[in-house]
C-alpha cells in the first residue's frame, strides 16, 4: 500500500506539471498563429481523446508526462515528412526567431510561474512552522550515525553556523550548507566550545530522506506512558509517569538516547534514575534478551514557533524559496561535471521521485514537491542539449546572432543525437533506482 501511494502521488505530480509545461508550448504556437496538431496528457495507447479548433486533445494510458506535436517542428516525434516541402505560413519554420524562441521557451516559464506560485501561495496560506535556536539549544542536538560520524555529540548545542547566527531548524538542513566544501559549526560542549568541519562533499551521503533523517534532530523529553504487568519495569517499581532522566552515570533526554542503552545491555541490569513527582529515585532494572523492559513512552511537545507573512512577504520569499530549488540545482551539476559529487548517489528516477514523497498522502507535503519538481523540470528543459527545450533555444540563438539558420538536416540528426542521450540517462537513473533499493 505505500508503493501506491508513492507511485500514485508522483503520477499525479508528473500530470500536473507535465501538462503546464506542454501548454506553455500549445499557449504560445496558438498565440502566434502556428497549428498545434496535438495535446496529450500521458503517453500512447490513448484512453480518449477529442477534437477543438483543430487541436487532438487527449489522454495517454502510460501516465509519466504528456506531448504537444506542433506543426514544422523537429523534436522527439522524429516526423520529418514536412521537410522535403516548402513550409507552410502556420508552421513553426516558417515563423519568426524570436517567435520559435517564446515557443520553445514557453514550457519552461509556465514551469518556473508554476512553482513561484505554489511556493507564495503555500507562504501566505501556511507561514513558516518551526523550532526555534532556543528550543533545540535547551535540550541540545540528538547526533544520529551521520552527525557522529562528523564529530557532533549528543547535547551539543549549536551556537553558529559558518561562523554566523542561525533562527531556526531549517537553518541546519540548508542544502547549501552540504555542498560547500568549508562549512562549520560551533558548538558547545561540556561548558567548552567545539569547531566541527564537514568534510568535502558531504552531499554525497546527504542524498537522500533517510540521510538527512540520520544526521541531527532535536532531543525530545518523555516519560513512561503505561508499565506491562509481570514485566522488567513493574519487577523494579517502575510506573507510569516516571521520567528515566540518567542510566549509569549518563544523562537521558530523549528515548532515542535510553533506546541504545537497552540495546546495548540486552540480557543485563541496569542502574537507572527515576523522576517522580519531582523526586529522584533509584531503579534497578533487568533488562531482557531482546532489548526491552516492558513500558510504552510518550515524547512531551516541543515548542514550535509560527510566522506569519504578508501577500507581499511571501511574493519575495516564494520566489526566493523557487529559485534556490534552481541554484541548487546548478550548484549540483556543477560538482557532478567536476567529480565532486558521484551522480549513482544524487541523481534519481521514477522510483526515487516517488519516494521523495513518503507513504503517506499530505496535500501540503504534495503541493511542496510539485513546486520544488516544476522549477527542477525548468532547469533540466534549459539545458542545451538536443531535442530538449534548451537545445532548441540554443539553435534559435544562433540563427538570431550570426543570420544563418541551420539546416533541418542538421536540426534532425542533432535531435536524433539529442534522443538518445536523453534515453541513455533515463536508463540510467531508473537502473540506478533499482541498484538503490537492493543496496
Amino acid at each position: 500500500m505505500d508503493g501506491l501511494i508513492m507511485a500514485a502521488q508522483m503520477i499525479l505530480a508528473l500530470t500536473i506539471i507535465v501538462g503546464i509545461h506542454e501548454f506553455g508550448h500549445l499557449l504560445t504556437a496558438k498565440f502566434f498563429g502556428m497549428r498545434v496538431e496535438k495535446y496529450f496528457i500521458g503517453f500512447p495507447p490513448r484512453i480518449f481523446s477529442f477534437n477543438y479548433k483543430g487541436t487532438e486533445y487527449g489522454l495517454g494510458s502510460i501516465p509519466l508526462g504528456g506531448f504537444v506535436k506542433i506543426s514544422g517542428i523537429i523534436d522527439e516525434s522524429m516526423d520529418t515528412k514536412h521537410m522535403d516541402k516548402d513550409p507552410e505560413p502556420w508552421e513553426f519554420r516558417s515563423k519568426p526567431p524570436w517567435q520559435r524562441l517564446v515557443v520553445m521557451l514557453g514550457g519552461i516559464i509556465f514551469n518556473v510561474i508554476t512553482g513561484l506560485v505554489i511556493f507564495t501561495v503555500m507562504t501566505y496560506s501556511n507561514g513558516d512552522i518551526y523550532l526555534s535556536k532556543e528550543e533545540i539549544n535547551k535540550n541540545g542536538v540528538l547526533a544520529l550515525e551521520i552527525g557522529k560520524e562528523v564529530g557532533f555529540e549528543t547535547g551539543d548545542k549549536i551556537l553558529k553556523i559558518n561562523g554566523k547566527d542561525w533562527s531556526r531548524d531549517s537553518d541546519l538542513f540548508n542544502p547549501n550548507l552540504f555542498f560547500d566544501d568549508n562549512t562549520s559549526f560551533s558548538v558547545m560542549r561540556d561548558n567548552r566550545e567545539v569547531e566541527i568541519n564537514l568534510p568535502k562533499n558531504f552531499i554525497n551521503k546527504m542524498n537522500s530522506r533517510e540521510a538527512l533523517s540520520s544526521f541531527l534532530k532535536a532531543r525530545i523529553p518523555f516519560y513512561i506512558d503505561s508499565v506491562f504487568q509481570n514485566n522488567n519495569a513493574s519487577n523494579a517499581g517502575i510506573q507510569k509517569g516516571d521520567k528515566i532522566v540518567r542510566v549509569d552515570n549518563k544523562d537521558i533526554i530523549d528515548f532515542f538516547e535510553f533506546k541504545e542503552v537497552l540495546d546495548n545491555n540486552k540480557s543485563s541490569i541496569i542502574q537507572a534514575t527515576i523522576l517522580r513527582e519531582n523526586q529522584k529515585l533509584e531503579k534497578v532494572i533487568e533488562i531482557s534478551k531482546d532489548g526491552k523492559i516492558g513500558i510504552r513512552v510518550k515524547n512531551e511537545p516541543l515548542e514550535y514557533s509560527t510566522q506569519k507573512y504578508g501577500f507581499t512577504e511571501s511574493m519575495a520569499i516564494g520566489t526566493d524559496r523557487a529559485f534556490g530549488v534552481v541554484f541548487i540545482n546548478i550548484k549540483a551539476f556543477g560538482k557532478m561535471f567536476s567529480g565532486d559529487i558521484d551522480p549513482s548517489k544524487n541523481l534519481s528516477g521514477p522510483i526515487g521521485i516517488a519516494q521523495i514523497f513518503g507513504s503517506t498522502w499530505n496535500w501540503s507535503n504534495f503541493w511542496r514537491i510539485v513546486g520544488l519538481l516544476s522549477m527542477v523540470l525548468a532547469f533540466m528543459n534549459l539545458l542545451p542539449i538536443p531535442a530538449l527545450d534548451g537545445g532548441h533555444a540554443t539553435f534559435i540563438l544562433y540563427e538570431m546572432i550570426s543570420g544563418r539558420k541551420p539546416t533541418e538536416r542538421f536540426l534532425e540528426y542533432s535531435t536524433r543525437f539529442g534522443v538518445i542521450i536523453l534515453l541513455g540517462l533515463m536508463s540510467y537513473v531508473i537502473l540506478n533506482d533499482i541498484y538503490k533499493l537492493f543496496v
